[in-house]
């Protein structure tokens, strides 16, 4: 081998040029790649790509990986093989909630992005069209929701039956591991115990006939998601995340999750996105914008709006009113609250629509 030849390591660092449009992953870190070689001047490539993995991206992958060796000293022809993985099999369907017509997800791809915040603003809008709402807590290990919501010093009871009855408030029932440890005490469980618990509140709480159940999950793409999603048949999942690359990496990750889980992304959602002064009403883009709007659009799912930074929603959920965040705030906040909460009302119900077969006429003669 002469100096000018390249090494397998040298093309395999080659192809980290090659880019996913979708993830701003390269396809070494996406897992693509299955072999490398090169002889007579010739760099052959192997992928195997996601069963479903649409022709254009496909072409896009040769002409790409094509491109990038090239530019590679001593590489005179690229070879680029594509195969396709086989399907899998459909996750098992979880067993029907009664009583309860959509369960909704909503994740975060990691902390601090005003998730539980997003939840319950979720809840509190649907409540407002009409709709009958309950919101399950599902991060055991950091219950924010009694907090925010003002149900701090409320307690679920049972009922003649056994069964959780949640506590209500603002037109909601809620239940969360807050109620049940000291505001000031950690819940240190290992996931199998977190997940009995998420069990326990799904089976036995008493939640009645609601058309959504709300489940804020914890963040990241742990047990728990994992586990709502083969325990109830989940409608579909919000992602919510901030604007800037860091936080859409990560949402991005937690919708693949989703996806490979069987669940429908209902879409993303900004929170975050940007700040209108109160004083001088000059719009300033402190975490950047944009970013969920424009990976939605690579991954083709729907974007269900901008939420702007403010700290009346500090303020309301500080003090547990979040349907002040409605009614006595700046009418540029209501307004993006209200067409989050009607675009994902609209896209669960066209959805249920799409599901729900067309009924048969029998016209006999």
């Amino acid at each position: 081998m002469t100096e000018s030849q390249p090494t397998v390591e040298t093309l395999r660092e080659a192809l980290t040029g090659v880019i996913e449009p979708g993830s701003r992953r390269d396809v070494v870190a996406l897992g693509f790649v299955r072999n490398v070689a090169f002889e007579n001047g010739i760099a052959t490539v192997s992928y195997q790509l996601p069963n479903g993995t649409p022709e254009s991206f496909q072409n896009y992958l040769r002409q790409t990986t094509c491109d990038v060796l090239l530019k590679t000293p001593g590489v005179e022809a690229v070879n680029a093989e594509i195969a396709i993985a086989p399907p899998q099999p459909p996750p098992t369907a979880a067993p029907p909630m009664p009583g309860i017509k959509h369960v909704v997800a909503v994740g975060a791809g990691k902390g601090g992005v005003g998730k539980s915040t997003i939840a319950l603003l979720a809840a509190v809008g649907l409540t407002r069209l009409g709709r009958k709402v309950g919101l399950l807590d599902a991060d055991v290990h950091g219950p924010s929701i009694p907090k925010l919501s003002g149900t701090e010093s409320m307690q679920p009871v049972p009922d003649e039956e056994g069964r959780i009855v949640p506590p209500e408030k603002h037109g909601i029932k809620f239940m969360s591991m807050g109620y049940l440890v000291a505001p000031d005490q950690a819940v240190i469980w290992r996931g199998p115990m977190a997940q009995k618990y998420i069990k326990e509140f799904l089976d036995r709480a008493a939640w009645g006939e609601l058309d959504y159940l709300i489940i804020d999950l914890p963040p990241g793409t742990g047990d728990i998601p994992l586990t709502l999603a083969q325990s109830v048949p989940l409608t579909g999942a919000v992602i919510v995340c901030t604007p800037q690359d860091v936080a859409l990496l990560d949402a991005i990750k937690a919708l693949h999750m989703y996806e490979k889980l069987g669940v429908e992304p209902l879409g993303i959602i900004e929170n975050m996105s940007y700040y209108i002064c109160p004083h001088c009403g000059n719009r300033d883009e402190i975490f950047s914008h944009g970013g969920a709007e424009k990976a939605a659009a690579d991954l083709n799912v729907p974007f269900l709006g901008a939420i702007p930074l403010n700290i009346a929603i500090r303020k309301n959920g500080d003090a547990g009113e979040p349907t002040a965040n409605f009614t006595a705030i700046e009418p540029h906040l209501i307004a993006s609250l209200e067409q989050f909460v009607a675009r994902l009302d609209q896209l669960v119900t066209e959805r249920a629509r799409e599901k729900t077969p067309l009924p048969t006429l029998k016209i006999s003669g």
